[in-house]
């Protein structure tokens, strides 16, 4: 059964960013339809995490605009993107390496927690039966990535594999109806990529979560990927389904390297 692909949900229109005289990105334009994998690639360098950044509103592009379910908007900041249903992971991990696994990923519930801190605090009547609902929403993250052995293990102590996954239940603890991730299996070996794709593949399906993706190894962008837009030196050079993109001539000559 083929999954059933909404209708746009982000679009990002003509943005470009620059650091003082340095183009990040120039004149991008793309769109992100609900319930599909939508793969960021490009050679490094290209800006795609630039171009994450203007979506959860950590860069504020000098042009352009980005429209979230039919509102836009030229600036957001990253909490009202969050609050917004837009979560995102990080290419370099920023977990509490310090506290457990279930409290990293507790930490993803702050936006939906409703009691106030010196309530919270106390951990009394309301705040405490509300705790008690967000740890189970945990626990059922934790039970899907698989990773109940370490519910109390700190995240400093385990391999990297595990804890990219910590990283991935923090996000996903949000809720969001559009989750970035940002190379999501950079730096891991062979099986821990099939693990990570089944995940991304079952977020995507059983909680109907819309991903955009940015990912190296392609491979696994034309597997697990509905569209693909390519980055090349902050410009967009390819856009459309993996088979058109993986022939695309522009596409071919920045990856082999024939265009520079």
């Amino acid at each position: 059964m083929s999954k059933q692909i909404g209708d746009v949900i982000l679009d990002v229109n003509n943005i470009s960013l620059r650091f003082g005289g340095v183009k990040a990105l120039t004149d991008i334009s793309f769109n992100v339809k609900e319930h599909e994998i939508r793969a960021i690639i490009g050679p490094n360098g290209a800006g795609k995490s630039s171009m994450l950044n203007c979506i959860n509103g950590v860069y504020t592009p000098q042009d352009g605009n980005i429209t979230f379910r039919g509102k836009t908007f030229s600036h957001m900041n990253p909490r009202e993107v969050a609050e917004m249903g837009v979560a995102r992971t990080f290419q370099n991990l920023a977990l509490f390496k310090g506290m457990s696994v279930i409290d990293n990923i507790m930490t993803g519930r702050n936006l939906r927690i409703k009691s106030n801190l010196f309530i919270q605090a106390l951990r009394v009547g309301p705040a405490a039966r509300e705790e008690a609902q967000h740890r189970e929403f945990v626990e059922h993250i934790i039970d899907f990535l698989e990773i109940q052995a370490h519910r109390k293990t700190p995240v400093g102590q385990l391999p990297y594999g595990l804890q990219k996954r910590v990283d991935l239940g923090r996000a996903l603890a949000m809720e969001p109806q559009v989750l970035l991730l940002d190379e999501p299996m950079a730096g891991m070996n062979v099986e821990e990529k099939q693990d990570m794709c089944r995940f991304v593949l079952d977020i995507n399906d059983e909680f109907g979560t819309t991903v955009v993706l940015i990912e190296h190894d392609m491979g696994v962008v034309m597997d697990i990927s509905d569209r693909v837009v390519v980055l090349d030196y902050g410009k967009k050079i390819g856009d459309g389904t993996p088979e058109e993109v993986r022939n695309n001539e522009d596409v071919i000559s920045a990856y082999l390297g024939t265009s520079h």
